[in-house]
């Protein structure tokens, strides 16, 4: 009877859970929970596998009719998925479409679920797709098989709400590059390229890690320094500065940062050289796909694609033709002339396993989690 006095008995897990939504991660995290869900996979592979899916996205919205920023949103959700899951334990389509069907309520273009899967029966069996009878091309598939597959759409769905802490609002860098594109006097040609890296940003982690208005400025650095590298100063018109301005500009400290910061009254990010961090990603995915032109890029025109799209709207091109070795040239480049990157704390702690808080409750029917909208001591 003294011993069970003593005896504490079983130890129990805490029956309610508190997460708060993260917009944002710092490269630090990002790599470290990366690392956690790849498995046996290496950092190429992984690679490989993100642009498999971002491309997969980028069909299945261009079929079914979806704006570019429902398309963009999907991309950045499914980085976000596997943060916190292993990608062996998911097939890429089905978090995709997931991510895809979540995004399409964020921004109001609502799809329902046998819709994006009949969408991604056309990408996927295109030849199938091109024997249809139906008009809008699709396929007839086992109604037991088109069942499983929405129930595991649905079921990837619930852990990607639960993942945002049902947060459905979305901030996308698109018109910051037409603001900024316009208050920096760039040209229509510039701010035209710029708009395409920045859709291939969404390809890249850049959007977990960084604000949309300092991914817009990074696609408007990277692309003036893509239009002057190792070429002459021109003019475009007297109203605009010249790319070689911009990217001078740009390229240094100066009153723009604090000045965009309080015209687009953002959240409290100094620019600094963030910025060349997200130019690097950006350039190391060019130098990929210059590697390997077959992989999905950047779409052939920078606008939405159209709710009638047609097959022409699945094909893709690089924004720019560049060779490898004037791409690497361009990033030793800007290795030498960089500065020194400011510091950002960590949203994960010390040890290796720890997760953000309450973030290794997703998914798991146990106790009470509670679902805040902000980070945790935000306002």
């Amino acid at each position: 009877m003294a011993m069970d006095a003593f005896y504490p008995g079983p130890v129990t897990q805490p029956s309610t859970y508190t997460q708060h939504h993260r917009p944002y991660f710092t490269p630090y995290d990002v790599v470290r929970l990366s690392e956690k869900q790849r498995g046996k996979l290496s950092t190429s592979q992984e690679e490989k596998a993100r642009q498999q899916a971002c491309g997969f996205a980028e069909s299945v919205g261009a079929k079914i009719g979806f704006p570019r920023k429902t398309i963009a949103t999907a991309q950045n959700l499914y980085h976000r998925f596997h943060l916190f899951f292993p990608r062996k334990d998911f097939g890429y389509q089905d978090v995709t479409l997931a991510a895809l069907y979540v995004s399409s309520k964020m921004h109001d273009t609502l799809k329902k679920p046998r819709e994006i899967l009949m969408a991604s029966y056309a990408v996927r069996f295109p030849e199938q797709a091109a024997k249809s009878k139906s008009i809008v091309g699709e396929i007839d598939m086992d109604p037991a098989v088109l069942e499983q597959d929405r129930q595991r759409l649905l079921a990837v769905e619930r852990l990607i709400v639960e993942l945002i802490c049902f947060n459905f609002t979305s901030r996308m860098p698109f018109p910051y590059v037409i603001k900024v594109g316009r208050e920096l006097k760039a040209s229509k040609k510039l701010t035209k390229l710029a708009w395409r890296l920045t859709i291939d940003s969404q390809r890249t982690l850049v959007a977990l890690q960084y604000p949309p208005h300092v991914v817009s400025i990074a696609c408007l650095y990277l692309a003036a320094l893509l239009s002057t590298f190792e070429q002459s100063e021109t003019r475009t018109s007297p109203e605009c500065r010249s790319d070689h301005e911009i990217a001078a500009i740009l390229g240094d400290y100066g009153p723009w940062e604090n000045k965009f910061k309080r015209k687009l009254m953002i959240l409290k990010v100094k620019f600094g050289t963030h910025f060349l961090a997200i130019s690097h990603a950006l350039l190391d995915l060019l130098i990929s796909q210059t590697q390997n032109p077959s992989a999905n890029t950047t779409p052939n025109t920078p606008s939405s694609p159209s709710p009638h799209g047609s097959r022409a709207a699945l094909q893709v091109s690089a924004p720019v033709s560049y060779t490898l070795d004037q791409l690497m040239r361009l990033k030793i480049a800007m290795r030498e002339n960089e500065h020194r990157p400011r510091s950002r704390t960590p949203v994960l702690g010390d040890a290796y396993h720890d997760f953000p808080d309450g973030a290794d409750a997703i998914g798991r029917n146990e106790g009470t989690v509670r679902f805040l909208f902000g980070p945790h001591g935000g306002a």
